[in-house]
């Protein structure tokens, strides 16, 4: 028997699920790119985004996923030959880091694994051993995607500080803007990247870069930058055409004006508790499922994990069996295990993710679990009973 005719349920982490006010938003013949209303709503939006990033200064919007913002920040700011440290605690550290490496940084990597969030003492004692201060950047990311980890952004600002150190904190936000409690300029952070297709509840297509002064300045001391990334005109347009470097993304920006609309309905506070409130429940679900089976979370202390997406290893064979009887039975899209390989499961295939990001509530949150657990059932899975009375209790209490 077949349950999964009806409404599907994307619950990857990313992108992630559009709400209808988006896509009725998005559903619209072309507008004019020259003057008029289009022009008008993109003025009042950049306000309306600074205020989710927690930023007075700069914001630009790039039409990129967050593999374009990555390059963008990056070749304001670095150039050849300028060296780089990135603390990795999963696949999307090791991405920027690649990134990094192919505009010519020097790139310095330190690898936390996959699991736990960057050492705040170990990187304070590479940014101390750096006398000569040839690290001109520090590149972070507040929520890893593949891995689930979170890491201690404001700690990281304070470790700079303390080391006396003047590189850039440069932070990836690709997967916890408007998901994790983040805040740009009181955290000291100097460059933020994002991307539309998660908490931001957009498709797939703007990417984000948002620059404190410093950054402006270190950007007014490089020899040159790419024309489409520089910041500068986009930062300070004197005609709309230089908002995006040439045409602008139309639907998308009619989506997000409707997703930032959602956002500020809500308010930020209400938005990060809610993200807090879900994934707390989810944890709790797989705590009990794990007390009598093979599942785990990968993040262990809760303190280190995101709000925007869950990694579990439930291992082979079950835990490719379990993404597809959710997905074929249930119509609940679960998120593979990507980047996390390891011996006897090279691609990961063991590990599956939950995406909890955005336009996400309670009923869909226990409907996602109610399908996982049915599956355990399905399968013959070993685990434990009670889960989802333990989510319940979590939301129940908030």
């Amino acid at each position: 028997m077949n349950l999964s005719n009806g409404r599907p349920y994307l619950a990857i982490p990313g992108p992630s699920v559009m709400p209808d006010e988006v896509l009725r938003a998005m559903h619209r013949a072309s507008p004019n790119i020259y003057e008029g209303a289009l022009i008008d709503m993109v003025a009042g939006m950049v306000p309306d985004l600074k205020k989710v990033a927690g930023t007075d200064h700069n914001a630009a919007i790039y039409i990129s996923n967050g593999h374009g913002a990555w390059e963008a920040a990056l070749s304001n700011v670095v150039a050849p030959g300028d060296r780089v440290l990135v603390p990795a605690t999963g696949r999307f550290g090791h991405g920027w880091a690649d990134m990094a490496g192919g505009l010519g940084a020097d790139v310095q990597l330190n690898d936390f694994g996959r699991n736990r969030p960057f050492d705040l003492t170990r990187i304070e004692d590479t940014l101390r051993a750096d006398e000569e201060h040839r690290i001109k950047a520090v590149l972070a990311s507040h929520v890893d995607t593949s891995s689930g980890v979170r890491n201690d952004i404001a700690g990281l600002r304070k470790v700079l500080d303390a080391a006396g150190h003047p590189a850039l904190l440069m932070v990836d936000c690709i997967a916890s803007l408007a998901c994790d409690r983040f805040e740009m300029d009181a955290w000291g952070v100097d460059v933020m990247v994002a991307a539309s297709q998660k908490g931001l509840m957009t498709p797939p297509g703007l990417g984000f870069v948002f620059a404190s002064p410093r950054a402006v300045e270190a950007r007014a001391g490089m020899e040159r930058v790419s024309r489409y990334w520089d910041w500068t005109p986009r930062f300070n347009p004197e005609s709309f055409y230089q908002y995006f470097g040439g045409t602008a993304p139309t639907h998308h920006l009619f989506g997000l004006r409707a997703a930032l609309d959602m956002i500020h309905a809500e308010g930020m506070e209400n938005v990060w508790r809610r993200h807090d409130v879900l994934a707390r429940a989810i944890w709790a679900a797989a705590d009990v499922w794990g007390s009598d089976g093979p599942l785990r979370l990968n993040v262990a202390d809760p303190d280190h994990r995101a709000r925007s997406v869950t990694s579990l290893r439930l291992g082979l064979p079950y835990g490719p069996q379990l993404r597809e009887w959710v997905e074929e039975n249930a119509g609940v899209t679960l998120g593979i295990g990507l980047g996390m390989s390891e011996d006897g499961d090279p691609q990961g295939r063991g590990y599956f993710r939950i995406g909890h990001m955005g336009h996400v509530n309670a009923h869909m949150v226990l409907g996602m679990l109610g399908s996982i657990d049915t599956a355990f059932k399905a399968l013959d899975v070993p685990h434990g009973g009670g889960a989802l009375d333990a989510a319940a209790m979590v939301m129940a209490k908030g």
